[in-house]
This record gives structure tokens, C-alpha cells and sequence, in this order.
């Protein structure tokens, strides 16, 4: 166990409000991730020995989140028989085999299976290695669901590794959160992992759409915020992505 993954057992700290759920996105085709995930599901890709979905679950049972939704859609059996060894968080299974629903449309299909309160929300194909103050936590003490509708977990350029986009969001001195301009390179990435209230789903399309849709509403709302990553951010979305993350934790256990 590396120095990064020991800070994160330290699980939520005292002081702040528990966010006990969350949800995993698992759904999606792994394009970019061909042609492994021609046999794989991309949540099951390993890096380090360990599956993606495993990497974002464990997250999720160190910061003391006892219930998750995983949704499934390709090679969902696969999936499915992998999560059914899993013992901690508790892991139901919204299915979209059917019908693929995309980010927001699959969270929205999944709601049946959350409570009415704040939730965690993790894309199954980041992760990351804790700095000093392990960062699901940490979000739980800064989500504030008076001013709130999205927390999001922010990565800074030089923190990022497998990531090669233009950034996604500057972020205000009050943390509020704007989008990147057009031809601009903005400050922050979002790192797939977010905080949000179920009600932000009101009045959403019943088909699939995207959580973009939603972040959108809440920016413009003035409840679209952000917290900055404390760590390095491991995106893993393609096949070079893997060594990429592997040589990221080679190099911070050494």
C-alpha cells in the first residue's frame, strides 16, 4: 500500500455533513479504449492489478459511502459478476442494457435507488492518488446544498496525467464555477468525480442526455462549483493511458 492510499483509509473527518451514497458511471462503450474493451468492459480494464470500477468503489468505502449504484449497459454480465463480490459500499445495479442513456440520462433512470439527499457521483474510468487531505472527504465538508446543486473535483493542468484536453472550467475566488471560452485554455479539468442533490433532475428529458445539460443549468444558476484537487489526477481513457497511470503510481511509491 503506497503512502497516497494509506491517507486516503483516514475516511471523513468529524465536523462536516456525511454524503453515505453515490453512483458509479459504468455504462459507457469504452471507444477510445478499443480494442481492449472489444472483450472488456472499460470499467474492468486494470491498472495496477486493480479494475477501474474497483479503483472508484474503493474510493467510495474510504470515505465511509455505504451505498452505491453501478449502471451497466455494455458487456454488462461481465460487469455485473465482478460486482457481485463486492462488500463494501453495497452495490445495486441499474441496468441499461435496453437502452444506453448516457451520463445524465443514465443517472437520472438510476434515482429510483438513491435516497433524497446529497450523493457522490465518480466516472468509472478516473481516479487518483490522495495528497495530504483525502479528497471525497473533503468534499463532503465543503458541499453547502443551500448554495449548491454540483460540487465538482477539479485537476490544475499539472496535476492531470493521461489527459490531453483543453481544460473544462475556471473557478472564482468563491469557488463558483464558469465554463472554458471557445479557443481558450482554461485553468481546470473536471476530474469525474462530483457531489450532487438528486432535485437537480427536475425537469430533465426522460431519453438519454448529458450531465453537461445540468452543469450548465447550475452554472448559469450561480450553484455550479468547484474544489481543487489535492493529489494527481489519473485519467484512463485510452490504451496508452494505462502506462501512463501505472508509471504515475510507480513513481509515488518509490
Amino acid at each position: 500500500m503506497t503512502q497516497h492510499e494509506t491517507e486516503f483509509n483516514d475516511g471523513n473527518q468529524a465536523g462536516g455533513p456525511a454524503v453515505r451514497q453515490g453512483m458509479v458511471l459504468a455504462a459507457g462503450l469504452g471507444m477510445r479504449m478499443k480494442p481492449i474493451t472489444d472483450q472488456t468492459p472499460k470499467p474492468l480494464v486494470k491498472v495496477c492489478g486493480k479494475a477501474l470500477i474497483d479503483h472508484s468503489l474503493d474510493a467510495l468505502a474510504r470515505a465511509d459511502v455505504e451505498t452505491a449504484v453501478v449502471n451497466v449497459h455494455h458487456l454488462a454480465d461481465q460487469l455485473e459478476t465482478h460486482l457481485a463480490g463486492r462488500k463494501a459500499p453495497a452495490v445495486t445495479i441499474s441496468d441499461e442494457r435496453g437502452r444506453l442513456m448516457d451520463s445524465g440520462g443514465g443517472v437520472k433512470k438510476a434515482l429510483g435507488h438513491l435516497a433524497d439527499e446529497p450523493a457522490f457521483l465518480l466516472n468509472a474510468d478516473s481516479f487518483w492518488l490522495e495528497g495530504v487531505c483525502p479528497n471525497l472527504p473533503a468534499m463532503a465538508r465543503q458541499w453547502d446544498d443551500s448554495k449548491m446543486d454540483f460540487l465538482l473535483l477539479l485537476s490544475g493542468m499539472p496535476q492531470a496525467v493521461g489527459y490531453q484536453g483543453s481544460g473544462d472550467f475556471d473557478m472564482d475566488a468563491q469557488g463558483r464555477l464558469s465554463r472554458r471560452k471557445e479557443r481558450k485554455i482554461a485553468a481546470f479539468a473536471y476530474c469525474g468525480a462530483a457531489i450532487f442533490h438528486p432535485r437537480v433532475f427536475d425537469n430533465t428529458p426522460d431519453g438519454p442526455f448529458s450531465l453537461n445539460l445540468l452543469f450548465d443549468r447550475a452554472a448559469e444558476a450561480g450553484r455550479l462549483y468547484g474544489m481543487r484537487l489535492d493529489g494527481l489526477w489519473l485519467h484512463v481513457g485510452t490504451p496508452e493511458s494505462i502506462g501512463e497511470a501505472e508509471t504515475a503510481i510507480a513513481r509515488s511509491a518509490a
